[in-house]
């Protein structure tokens, strides 16, 4: 759903109904343009649709214009405190800048930078985080944080909107989880505005991943949010995937297959976990969309794997092989995925045709037992 308003950064809609779109932010020196562009290269194969570039200095302003020159997705120049760095960014061609009103220096430094992005067709993402909040919200701050970031938030776009601008996307990141959530649901109710969600330094890729599934999650199963970034202290490639995998998990976006796996337990014949971490590292050859579930018994191997377009039960010996909802095939465990990639490439240079799927009557055990009686391929 997202939110009503639409905005334009660069060629990327956001907002309106328009797909949720992923983003990230280098960690190169800005003005060290061949190591900026190689990594905006790197950000792009994983799928990133927008990419942040910090600019502190005058020299990394000075980079912007052949950073946005190399660059095939739309460059956001991220500003603070130093509103002649947001002008040299706009001048050099970014898509849009970040910049935050209360902190750039006085209306009237505001009023220069919106002029400039009104002139270039320039968007800007404002907001707040909860590590930066104006000193006047602190008393609010302690006692709702949430209620603060949505207050400092609507006190900037209250400036933009007095200088008829409107095309801008805000943000009220935090570090805490559930404030974060309550406040971009209290903004969604207020502003019509495009929402950039994140759990502001979510920490680590083991922590931050759940933290930002969470948060950023349960926003956009609510229909709140229309871009987001998943702050990592990783490579940002990383982000882009974790970013991907949310999408993918609540339906949102397609971008290559989506892998599920039983949990290891007593009852894993063939060492599941070994099968899964093979398949998905294969998987991420392929472009396509479709699902793939790896099971390592009879109990849930036919139904999961049933359910999936492809599928693959492990045991001892010999393993189950099942396209789209059907058993397809035993064969030898330890040719088991060889077969699976066989049978996936050939259904894909076969225009990747899904047959209409019936439902499965019967028990899975009995499936399994009936399977079991397959002449070995």
């Amino acid at each position: 759903m997202g939110s009503l308003a639409q905005i334009r950064v660069g060629g990327v809609t956001i907002g309106g109904g328009a797909p949720v779109v992923v983003q990230s932010m280098t960690m190169t020196k800005t003005h060290d343009v061949e190591a900026t562009t190689a990594q905006i290269a790197a950000l792009v194969s994983a799928g990133c649709e927008l990419v942040r570039c910090a600019v502190p200095k005058i020299e990394d302003a000075d980079a912007l214009a052949r950073i946005v020159r190399f660059s095939p997705i739309p460059v956001i120049a991220d500003i603070h405190f130093n509103a002649s760095l947001a002008l040299r960014a706009i001048d050099a061609g970014v898509a849009a800048v970040r910049i935050n009103p209360g902190n750039i220096g006085g209306v009237d430094k505001v009023e220069l930078v919106v002029k400039a992005a009104k002139k270039a067709g320039v968007a800007m993402r404002i907001g707040a985080n909860s590590g930066s909040l104006p000193a006047h919200l602190a008393e609010l701050a302690q006692r709702d944080q949430a209620e603060a970031l949505v207050e400092a938030a609507l006190e900037e776009v209250a400036i933009l909107e007095r200088l008829d601008y409107r095309d801008f996307k805000i943000s009220v990141k935090a570090t805490h989880v559930p404030t974060m959530i309550r406040a971009y649901r209290m903004l969604a109710a207020r502003v019509p505005y495009p929402l950039h969600l994140g759990v502001t330094e979510a920490g680590t890729p083991f922590a931050g991943t759940i933290k930002s599934a969470i948060g950023i999650g349960s926003l956009l199963s609510d229909g709140i949010g229309d871009t987001f970034r998943v702050s990592l202290t990783a490579d940002p490639v990383k982000e882009v995937e974790v970013a991907w995998e949310i999408l993918k998990a609540l339906g949102l976006r397609e971008r290559g297959p989506v892998m599920i796996a039983c949990p290891s337990c007593g009852r894993d014949n063939v060492g599941v976990e070994s099968l899964a971490v093979v398949v998905e590292e294969r998987l991420k050859a392929y472009p396509e969309a479709f699902e793939v579930a790896v099971m390592g018994c009879a109990v849930n191997g036919p139904g999961e794997a049933g359910d999936a377009d492809f599928g693959i039960a492990g045991g001892r010996d010999v393993g189950f092989l099942y396209a789209h909802g059907r058993v397809l095939k035993k064969v030898s465990s330890d040719i088991l995925i060889d077969e699976l990639f066989h049978e996936i490439d050939r259904w894909i240079e076969g225009g990747m045709q899904r047959p209409k799927r019936l439902k499965m009557a019967k028990p899975a055990a009995l499936a399994m037992a009936e399977a079991s009686l397959i002449p070995l391929d």
